[in-house]
């Protein structure tokens, strides 16, 4: 059953990472990306990482991409541009060479590292429960890591405020409500007091 749900969440996480490579629409490109998020997070609960699923899910599917698709439709970029155009002049044979590059670096370090990618035996020991994962990830993130995390926050930040700066340089600048003249309801007209004159008694 294991064997299945890695097979199946696998195949989930790698189509959303071709998908947002192909995709030629940035707001499907950032779709793609939430369906390899909750694969990934799948995976996370089969190695019984829980709270790494629920991190992944919320944090990143619920905040990060979504933050993604904000500025993507703030910035006004949601639709399919022309691929044929090339505004750097030499960046895609550039980025095939790199490309080719960093995969064969990666692939030469794990066909010479010995006991692993790492380098160092792997360590099968149980990973605890939840609260346990919880607990040591925090006192992981918040002490030896803490610099990074601060970072990441910084980065964010400074991400949503040059989004914002984009924006309003795109837009111009802002102008003032349009004034709406509400049409005031008609009075009520007075009622006619005066009886119609009888038929019968023109008759």
């Amino acid at each position: 059953m294991e064997a299945a749900v890695f097979i199946v969440s696998a195949v989930i996480v790698l189509s959303g990472a071709f998908g947002v490579l192909l995709a030629r629409n940035p707001v499907h490109a950032a779709l793609f990306l939430v369906q390899s998020v909750f694969g990934v997070a799948v995976l996370f609960l089969l190695l019984d990482a829980t709270f790494l699923a629920a991190v992944q899910v919320i944090v990143y599917a619920g905040a990060i991409v979504i933050l993604f698709l904000f500025v993507i439709m703030l910035l006004g970029v949601d639709r399919a541009e022309n691929l044929d155009v090339e505004p750097i002049a030499g960046q895609r044979p550039l980025a095939v060479l790199i490309g080719a590059g960093i995969l064969g670096t990666t692939l030469s370090a794990l066909l010479v590292a010995v006991g692993g990618p790492t380098g160092a035996p792997a360590a099968n020991s149980p990973l605890g429960d939840a609260g346990d994962n919880t607990r040591r990830l925090g006192e992981a993130l918040f002490t030896d890591h803490v610099f990074a995390v601060e970072l990441t926050a910084l980065l964010l930040t400074v991400a949503v405020v040059g989004a914002v700066v984009l924006v309003r340089r795109l837009a111009g600048p802002l102008q003032p409500l349009p004034v709406v003249a509400v049409a005031s309801e008609p009075e009520d007209e007075p009622e006619d007091t005066e009886e119609a004159p009888d038929e019968e008694a023109g008759a």
